[in-house]
């Protein structure tokens, strides 16, 4: 079944980074757009950052030049490079999957991981 295992959150200092992780089974990565969406507390999650399988790269307006999202298909990885971290980039963060034509997340969810920027 498809399932998605993050990992890497925790607390950071503002200006700190992190490495955020995500384990993907069940799905061929290689057809599909891997994906990391937030949710911070009383907000909508939100799309973050997505890498198409060709290789481009899409990042929402306010993570650009601080956050970079990489794959490697074949250890079925997917991970959110987080750096110069704001606090307003706490969050759980989590991964999903869509196809390019729909734009669409799996319905499965993993447990997320929890990123606190604070001083």
């Amino acid at each position: 079944q498809v399932q998605f295992v993050e990992s890497g959150g925790g607390w950071v200092q503002p200006g700190g980074s992190l490495r955020l992780s995500c384990v993907v089974s069940g799905i061929p990565m290689s057809i599909y757009d891997m994906t990391w969406y937030r949710q911070a507390p009383g907000k909508q999650r939100e799309l973050v950052a997505y890498s198409t399988s060709p290789g481009s790269e899409y990042y929402v307006d306010s993570v650009k030049g601080r956050f970079t999202i990489s794959r490697d298909n074949a250890k079925k990885s997917v991970y959110l490079q987080m750096d110069n971290l704001k606090p307003e980039d706490t969050a759980v963060y989590y991964c999903n999957a869509f196809l390019t034509a729909t734009r669409r997340p799996h319905d499965v969810w993993g447990q997320g991981t929890q990123v606190t920027v604070s001083s």
